[in-house]
């Protein structure tokens, strides 16, 4: 078991519990609590340091099981099972990078939220000329919004650079 006591006016988001017995006091009242329960033998930092990193995965579990049907993968063939848990996880990777590059948010906005706030809009097509117009029916500030996206979206890059592994040589 390690024990973890934060600062709550050096780390304010910290997670954990004040202890109600000693809330008044002056010493123990300013801390959060926490109790890891692990059986790695590392040092009690290194525990801390490597479970914090792990913290939100729940999170990331449940919205592949609801948002992207991850819990109802079992297909007859392993193939068939494997090729769709990677077509899922390709989607929840594309819309990772949609969230970060473009809403430039953490994973607050799951799919079921941009699907509400953003891929489901009402509209139509209409003609000018020979030129097609998109018309969405959204509130004015929605659509300011939506347009800035489509504004970011045409000149964004990626947050990693991508190097091919094989490259084709051409025999003359």
């Amino acid at each position: 078991m390690v024990g973890i006591r934060q600062r709550i006016d050096l780390r304010p988001q910290a997670r954990g519990k004040t202890l109600s017995l000693f809330a008044a006091d002056p010493q123990w009242g300013q801390y959060r609590y926490g109790v890891l329960t692990t059986n790695l033998n590392l040092p009690a930092l290194a525990i801390w340091r490597l479970y914090r990193g792990r913290a939100n995965c729940e999170n990331r579990i449940k919205e592949l099981k609801y948002d992207f049907a991850a819990g109802s993968l079992c297909m007859q063939e392993f193939w068939a099972t494997e090729a769709a848990l990677n077509v899922v996880m390709l989607a929840f990777n594309l819309m990772s990078l949609f969230r970060q590059v473009m809403l430039k948010t953490t994973p607050q906005h799951t799919l079921a939220t941009l699907r509400y706030k953003l891929f489901a809009q009402a509209g139509y097509i209409t003609h000018e000329g020979r030129e097609r117009i998109l018309k969405l029916a959204t509130a004015m500030r929605k659509r300011e919004w939506i347009s800035g996206l489509w504004t970011q979206s045409k000149r964004f890059d990626l947050p990693v650079v991508f190097t091919p592994v094989f490259v084709h040589e051409q025999v003359p």
